[in-house]
């Protein structure tokens, strides 16, 4: 995605420009309100960063809003906050419709189990066994503000929102609280994860297709819009 957007901003501005985003996503992952922020070289209307900008963007990357901004601000920096979703579709066979969308399990998974084992994690805790070996960050202590699983239907979301997040640390709790849903581990197992802090101790890491980020939150002298108006009021810390 970022190469992309640099790609097309390029086109409008006719130099290279240098994209900062507010949460990473791996391979695989969506974004449904990324915020970034670049240094303008040179002066275009509102309209060409966002419009035009979309006029050289592929069908599956959007552009919805563009600002000028005060010099202090900081797309990934300036952030109070971000929120994930991880979606399961949690039956016998898989969906051709939602493809690449969302994680499939087919065995039976309870989510009320998964829910309880998940709120271990809220708080401000070491989440090493929880983050990725490459994974650059200087130390791996997080504020988790709330975390949700719920089921409708055939489809399981869990619901994240945190200070900041380590490399794959939420596809390693959605692996974790998936072995918890099939009943092979005991909810309280996630408890002694955090305790560990050991990674080798941990569960799989989910998929990346399920994996959607939400948006990040900003002080709100910023101005930064809200863009998930049906979930993020629920996120807030």
């Amino acid at each position: 995605m970022q190469q992309a957007v640099e790609t097309a901003l390029a086109a409008v501005a006719r130099e290279p420009i240098v994209l900062h985003c507010a949460g990473r996503t791996d391979t695989g992952v969506h974004a449904l309100a990324q915020v970034c922020h670049f240094d303008a070289p040179v002066d275009r209307p509102l309209r060409a960063w966002s419009f035009g900008v979309n006029s050289h963007l592929p069908a599956s990357i959007a552009v919805h809003w563009a600002a000028e901004v005060v010099p202090d601000f900081h797309a990934r920096h300036s952030a109070l906050g971000r929120c994930y979703r991880y979606t399961i579709l949690n039956r016998a066979t898989r969906s051709g419709l939602h493809a690449g969308r969302v994680a499939w399990v087919r065995e039976s998974l309870d989510a009320e189990r998964m829910h309880r084992a998940a709120q271990y994690l809220v708080g401000e805790h070491d989440f090493q066994s929880f983050r990725a070996a490459e994974c650059q960050a200087r130390h791996a202590v997080r504020e988790i503000t709330r975390i949700s699983v719920t089921r409708s239907g055939q489809c399981i979301t869990l619901d994240i929102a945190a200070n900041g997040f380590l490399h794959n640390m939420v596809r390693i709790i959605a692996g974790c609280l998936i072995a918890v849903g099939q009943s092979a581990r005991e909810p309280e197992w996630i408890a002694a994860l955090l305790r560990a802090r050991d990674r080798r101790l941990g569960g799989a890491t989910a998929p990346p297709d399920g994996l959607v980020f939400l948006q990040a939150w900003y002080p709100s002298h910023f101005g930064i819009p809200d863009f998930t108006d049906e979930t993020r009021p629920a996120w807030r810390p």
